[in-house]
């Protein structure tokens, strides 16, 4: 439950995203990484994740986020800087996917 001065909300939803062509890439340093990118990001925007999970294909994540926050912006930003880092630091990764694409278009909520 988050309280403003005024106000009490608990804004929660279930994401889902997958790989792009839903290649099983999230093994080993990478799944690690992508976890810790991830966690890096919703800290830094006071979103907290309750469960979540880095399966070899795709992501699943329970949040609870601010009232602020829309889910299109909180997605955008989770795939957009967790493909970026992931493919500048694993460069086997640009092999498979070199479009510069990492995530699959869309996500379910």
């Amino acid at each position: 439950m988050r309280k403003g001065s005024h106000t009490k909300s608990q804004m929660q939803a279930d994401i889902v995203w997958v790989t792009k062509y839903r290649y099983e890439v999230l093994k080993g340093d990478i799944q690690k990484r992508c976890r810790d990118i991830i966690v890096q990001i919703c800290d830094a925007e006071d979103i907290r994740i309750l469960k979540g999970v880095v399966s070899k294909d795709h992501i699943h994540m329970h949040i609870e986020y601010p009232p602020s926050k829309s889910m299109s912006d909180i997605v955008r930003k989770l795939k957009g800087r967790s493909s970026r880092k992931l493919q500048e630091e694993f460069k086997e990764l640009s092999k498979q996917y070199w479009g510069k694409h990492f995530w699959a278009i869309g996500y379910g909520v």
